[in-house]
């Protein structure tokens, strides 16, 4: 019997760490990547720490993965997102963690993370971590590199090696993104350790 491996992430860019995971993962299991969503009325909200949408994230993982990899939107947070929190004993924190494995077409899974206490969140939420070591290359300083080319200008060597090539294209391909939050304020709150846009939290 096939087993799956269940990556939470935000992706938000994807980075070099991001593939090495996915990599690592396809090694042993079919794997099913979600990136997080914020959802309001319907609409996701991006902001200058999630800037990238869904569909351009999901575009990342195939351009780099176009087989063995499924990228699925349910790993979604639908407005008041407060109302998750506290997390394990929010009711709407099961439920999103129900919608997540509900479209894992395999019976046995497990679940990845780097990161020790996520680890122990994931395993109180009956979706069976893998011990891992977190990979270094963060997203956030990506992101502070290319927001830095967009206001400054100059070349991209601050930001395209970290990424895969492909999805160096994409964000090329979409630097509007880019222009458009790198002058902007973070509209973030950070609770219980998580980012939540501020819009919708309550």
């Amino acid at each position: 019997m096939s087993t799956a491996a269940i990556y939470l992430a935000h992706l938000n860019p994807m980075t070099i760490a991001h593939e090495s995971i996915i990599s690592m993962l396809k090694r042993d299991y079919h794997v099913y990547v979600f990136p997080v969503r914020f959802v309001k009325d319907g609409l996701e909200v991006n902001t200058k720490s999630f800037p990238f949408p869904y569909e351009l994230r999901k575009l990342m993982v195939e351009s780099v993965f176009p087989n063995g990899v499924s990228v699925l939107p349910d790993y979604a947070f639908y407005a008041p997102y407060s109302k998750y929190l506290p997390p394990i004993l929010s009711s709407r924190s099961w439920d999103l963690r129900n919608q997540i494995i509900a479209k894992v077409g395999e019976e046995k899974f497990v679940s990845y993370t780097g990161d020790m206490a996520e680890r122990l969140m994931l395993r109180v939420y009956r979706l069976n971590p893998l011990k891992a070591e977190r990979l270094e290359i963060s997203a956030s300083s990506i992101k502070q590199e290319l927001y830095r080319q967009a206001i400054e200008g100059g070349d991209d060597r601050g930001w395209s090696g970290s990424v895969p090539n492909p999805v160096s294209d994409i964000i090329r391909n979409h630097w509007d993104i880019i222009e458009r939050f790198a002058t902007t304020e973070d509209a973030t709150i950070r609770r219980v350790g998580m980012k939540f846009p501020r819009e919708g939290y309550r």
